[in-house]
């Protein structure tokens, strides 16, 4: 594949392909460091990922399943931040992420 064909597939563009994939994958890591930066170090570190699905729910994935639980007692911190990032959040779900 040439260096001109591989850059034209990664551009970023509204018409669906790469460009979309990736521009999600920096929207995700986005809301993560917003997420992170509201909590204190130890429960920052937790996050796996998140993302807001398009019916308003945010889904937070724990390192573990007793991080996911102490994360559930934060989830109006975590709406709070993610709606100071300028996203739209009705609910909140923490599951435990897969390793």
């Amino acid at each position: 594949m040439t260096e001109k064909r591989l850059e034209k597939l990664l551009m970023l563009s509204n018409n669906g392909g790469l460009g979309d994939i990736i521009r999600h994958a920096r929207e995700m890591g986005d809301l993560v460091q917003a997420l992170q930066k509201a909590l204190p170090e130890d429960q920052a570190l937790a996050i796996s990922a998140a993302n807001i699905r398009d019916d308003g729910t945010l889904v937070v994935l724990a390192s573990s399943s007793a991080w996911a639980a102490r994360l559930r007692f934060e989830s109006e911190r975590l709406m709070a931040a993610a709606r100071g990032s300028g996203k739209t959040v009705l609910s909140c779900s923490v599951r435990v992420g897969r390793h």
